[in-house]
């Protein structure tokens, strides 16, 4: 279909690579307990911009070049796992009662998915690796094919996200009203980050 080889396969790993969790899941899940549906719309908007923006570089050649030079690729990771840390941080040691260490404002949340997205060793790998083993060689055509995957990705990570969204919302009340639940959550969310950002810092 379109150049892609196997286009049910590449839906399936589109959402399989989606429902593993990772830093942008979490960006997510934080956004829309803090924003609401709202934030969580925006971190959605903030993720499908930063994968069509690693799409569109590794498209360009940039994954070539990231594969040829491992110490520039080791330098993403390593911008990754420092930004994931100092958000795991501000969140870890916030005061209670304190402004929030990510503001409730749908902007915020859309630059920091964005951050998140664009940083992830994870999603650049996926990039590299596994989105060009989609691409049939025989009946490839050039931008239509890239456009067609592009297309596809954005609109199965925005149906995922907005019913991960959906979902959060509808048990965010309840967290709110226990703020000893909500601050332990809070804390428990720096941690993971943190955690995230060694673990990938350090692979």
């Amino acid at each position: 279909m379109l150049g892609i080889s196997d286009f049910g396969a590449f839906c399936a790993a589109i959402l399989l690579f989606l429902a593993l969790p990772g830093p942008g899941t979490f960006a997510l899940l934080t956004s829309t307990a803090k924003g609401g549906f709202r934030g969580g719309a925006a971190a959605t908007l903030g993720i499908i911009v930063g994968d069509q923006v690693l799409m569109w570089l590794a498209v360009a050649g940039v994954a070539a070049l990231l594969a040829a030079h491992p110490t520039l690729f080791r330098g993403v990771q390593y911008l990754g796992a420092a930004y994931l840390a100092w958000i795991g941080l501000k969140l870890l040691f916030a005061k209670p009662g304190g402004a929030s260490p990510i503001r409730i404002d749908a902007g915020h949340y859309f630059r920091q998915s964005l951050l998140i997205t664009l940083l992830n060793p994870k999603a650049i790998v996926f990039y590299m690796a596994f989105f060009p083993l989609f691409i049939n060689p025989a009946t490839h055509r050039g931008m239509v094919t890239f456009a067609a995957m592009a297309v596809t990705i954005a609109l199965i990570t925005a149906a995922y996200c907005l019913a991960l969204c959906a979902f959060a919302q509808a048990v965010s009340a309840q967290v709110r009203a226990h703020r000893r639940l909500a601050r332990t959550l809070e804390r428990l969310a720096g941690v993971f980050l943190i955690g995230f950002g060694i673990r990938l810092g350090t692979q």
